[in-house]
Parts: C-alpha cells; sequence; structure tokens
C-alpha cells in the first residue's frame, strides 16, 4: 500500500485574541466536517485540529505561525477552507 501524501502548510494568526474557544471551536468544528486528518503545530508541540481542547493548549496568540499537516481523502479541500476560516479571522466581528 502506497504511502498517504501529506500536506504541509503554515498560516500566521490574524484575529485579535488568536486561538481562544471560539476560533478553536470553529477550527475543530470545521476540521470535523471532513475526511481528512490535521495536526497543527506551534513551538514544537502537535495537537489535533479536530479537538478543541487540544487546539486551546497550543495559547497560540496573535501573529503566531501554525503548522498544519493533513492527510486523507479531503486533505486539499480542508486545507483550503482552513486557510481562508483563519484569513477571515474566524468570522469574529470583534476580533476583525
Amino acid at each position: 500500500m502506497a504511502e498517504e501524501k501529506v500536506i504541509e502548510k503554515e498560516v500566521t494568526l490574524l484575529n485579535r485574541y488568536g486561538l481562544h474557544v471560539r476560533p478553536a471551536g470553529l477550527f475543530a468544528k470545521t476540521a470535523s466536517r471532513y475526511d481528512a486528518d490535521i495536526t497543527v503545530e506551534k513551538d514544537g508541540v502537535e495537537v489535533s485540529g479536530k479537538s478543541i481542547m487540544a487546539l486551546m493548549t497550543l495559547e497560540a496568540v496573535s501573529g503566531s505561525v501554525l503548522k498544519l499537516k493533513v492527510s486523507g481523502p479531503e486533505a486539499e479541500d480542508l486545507l483550503e477552507e482552513i486557510e481562508a476560516l483563519v484569513a477571515r479571522k474566524f468570522d469574529i466581528p470583534d476580533e476583525q
């Protein structure tokens, strides 16, 4: 069986308060809709992108660079949607 391709991409948090509970929830909810695995790395710590609590343990503030590693049948679609979500500052009005 062929080894599964892993797509890696870095994103920078642009919203005012970083990856607190609301953006972490939106991130995990979005990731969970796809048939793909996603891990998020910050400062050498790697967690599941489908877990709100795990994402919050990264203590990622505004300006933090997150390394995303995505694999699975819908990996490209998931990565595209997460990148857009981060670019839109998680659609949170008071963090624009």
